[in-house]
């Protein structure tokens, strides 16, 4: 199969999860199951699907770093258990360490409680020619912050800052950032990992019963599963408001692992053939330059 024959593929993958800004979007249109025809083909297609999406993804990151215009950033949340850190592993696992990036976001420092919220991310935006992957990100301020609300009044904003109209101006905000990053040549792939509620009650439990995945499970992932639905209705509300052409969210179908990480795959190898990317072209002069240096080396002893 030919790049372009592979990147149409992607595309195909991709674009029925891809949702580019629409206030009327619903989360309880998008499965949380890989689609029939997948599931059909086996384990050892997606396997190569996969494998086909890794080797694009290394020719593509390839190019990004001798470029050095564009940048990439990619969004990762989900509900705990829904298969983060393995999709960054396995999609990751071709692309070079050099020109890869990830930071994943736990509660806010002492330090990062004394800037705004959005400070701790920016510091950590991929450079030029880079994909930096967020574990988590700025969007945890408009999700868990909005379910448990005591967190709000732990982040040292002024009173008459904390209104009604709090997590509609975060949003707002949050569009206007990206639009800002999108204008300076930093494009976004945002991926909310849709796994259903029954799906992490069967990977909770074998987070219990066997023994090499005990380190895993958390108490407190059962204590943030009593507000499922409040998660749902804030994921639902950012998608709508967040989503853009230059900034989607991919809401990818989770409870299989294998066909989660290959829309992953697609919906990034669709973001940078978006670039239109191409190693850097040299002068003439320069292309006679490089000839005469090899006829040095081969003149060599």
């Amino acid at each position: 199969m030919g790049s372009k024959d592979s990147l149409a593929l992607a595309d195909e993958f991709s674009k029925r999860y891809r949702v580019t800004g629409a206030d009327e979007f619903m989360l309880k249109d998008f499965s949380h199951d890989a689609d029939e025809e997948f599931e059909a083909a086996g384990k050892d297609h997606g396997r190569e699907l996969l494998a086909l999406g890794v080797k694009m993804l290394s020719e593509m990151q390839d190019k990004l770093y001798a470029q050095d215009k564009w940048s990439l950033l990619v969004i990762f949340q989900a509900m705990d258990a829904a298969g983060k850190d393995g999709a960054i592993k396995h999609v990751m696992s071709g692309v070079n360490p050099q020109g890869c990036q990830v930071t994943a976001f736990k509660a806010p420092t002492a330090e990062e409680l004394d800037h705004d919220y959005l400070w701790r991310c920016m510091k950590n935006l991929p450079e030029r020619g880079r994909i930096g992957i967020f574990n988590r990100s700025y969007y945890e301020e408009v999700l868990v912050v909005r379910v448990h609300e005591e967190i709000l009044r732990s982040q040292k904003l002024p009173d008459k800052l904390i209104t009604e109209d709090i997590w509609k101006e975060r949003l707002k905000d949050i569009r206007h950032f990206e639009s800002y990053l999108n204008n300076n040549g930093i494009l976004l792939v945002k991926i909310f990992l849709n796994v259903s509620k029954k799906e992490q009650k069967k990977r909770f439990l074998e987070r219990i019963e066997q023994p090499e995945k005990n380190w895993k499970f958390s108490k407190g992932d059962l204590s943030e599963r009593k507000f499922w639905k409040e998660y749902m209705d804030a994921y639902e509300q950012l998608i709508q408001k967040t989503a853009t052409e230059r900034s989607p969210w991919y809401v990818v179908p989770a409870d299989n692992k294998l066909y989660a990480r290959v829309v992953v795959a697609a919906a990034i190898l669709h973001a940078l053939d978006s670039m239109e990317l191409a190693y850097p072209s040299v002068s003439a002069e320069q292309v006679a330059e490089l000839h005469r240096l090899k006829e040095g080396l081969l003149a060599e002893d």
